[in-house]
């Protein structure tokens, strides 16, 4: 079935496609409710974030449009040391979509809420004029002890830089699906709560978390140096990168350090715990690859260092990138 412009009226159109998909895949105590607003039981302290997600291609290798609204979502509480709890979720579908693509998204969307442990509380559906696109927009709500405060002004001299896995998956993936590149690549989505708990858990003094989104890994460090004053120095031949991805970005002519992933992230902490922390990444789901790939430095900005010994300045991604990565 096609959706329609119907199915936006708020009447029993609306009504039979919020009954085949929606509430088929998020039925929980609260939202079967159906009231205006969710009343939830909350914490003295918490993280709120929102997000939209417009990519394009709506499904490709590794993932969806429905996986990566959640993980980008939750991994957002997550890197200021929340426990992601509620999560919203607002459909604006253009007449046209097909409700078996819409099924598969809702479905998967479902899925990962499942295995990120949180609760879709809340949600809106609207259907305009188009071509068959559809975006999600999220709002997630995580509870804080606290005691807990990482933040981006908290890098001291001498930490350690220490990434969770290889850099520019999922760029890599939806470039591919764009430009029908036939390749084993696949996007990185993935929901980083076992990580952060666990390093949390284990005494782990994160000063900072970030996770490594558009812009990419240069971008980031850019942001934290600036707001801490420091510089970060990077050891380029320690930064994890899938080798078939490596090769992508050089055919293209694509710097992997401004290329985004959505299943990882950068976590800075004092020196002396760095390899504690790896091995920590390492046994949690998604984290194999995890490697220090630097330190924070006396100065100020993002600083390179190559496999000859020379020094390259990393600035912040300049231009438009790659639009509607998430």
């Amino acid at each position: 079935m096609k959706i329609t412009l119907a199915h936006g009226s708020g009447g029993k159109s609306t009504s039979d496609l919020i009954e085949a998909v929606f509430a088929k895949h998020f039925s929980n105590p609260i939202l079967n409710m159906m009231e205006d607003s969710a009343v939830v039981c909350a914490s003295p302290k918490i993280a709120v974030t929102t997000d939209s997600f417009v990519v394009t291609p709506l499904l490709f290798k590794g993932g969806d449009i429905g996986r990566l609204s959640v993980c980008g979502t939750v991994n957002d509480l997550l890197m200021r040391g929340a426990v992601p709890k509620y999560i919203t979720s607002a459909f604006i579908i253009e007449e046209g979509a097909d409700t078996e693509t819409l099924n598969t998204i809702a479905k998967s969307m479902a899925d990962t809420a499942k295995e990120a442990g949180v609760t879709v509380i809340c949600g809106d559906t609207k259907v305009i004029e188009g071509s068959g696109g559809i975006y999600i927009n999220t709002t997630g709500v995580g509870f804080v002890k606290q005691s807990t405060d990482i933040v981006s002004t908290n890098l001291r001299e001498g930490d350690a830089i220490v990434v969770s896995g290889n850099m520019g998956d999922h760029h890599a993936a939806i470039l591919s699906a764009r430009m029908g590149i036939e390749n084993n690549i696949k996007s990185d989505n993935a929901p980083l709560g076992e990580m952060v708990a666990e390093m949390l858990k284990k005494g782990i003094e994160l000063h900072c978390m970030r996770d490594i989104t558009r812009g990419g890994l240069g971008t980031v460090l850019n942001e934290l140096a600036k707001a801490s004053k420091v510089n970060i120095e990077l050891i380029e031949n320690k930064i994890p990168i899938n080798h078939e991805v490596k090769a992508f970005a050089k055919i293209l002519g694509l710097d992997i350090l401004h290329m985004g992933n959505e299943g990882k992230m950068v976590a800075v902490m004092p020196k002396e715990q760095a390899d504690k922390a790896v091995k920590i990444i390492r046994n949690c789901k998604y984290g194999e690859n995890a490697q220090v790939i630097g330190e924070v430095k006396h100065g100020t900005g993002v600083t390179l260092i190559t496999p000859i010994g020379g020094k390259r300045q990393i600035n912040v991604l300049y231009g438009e990138g790659l639009p509607r990565i998430c």
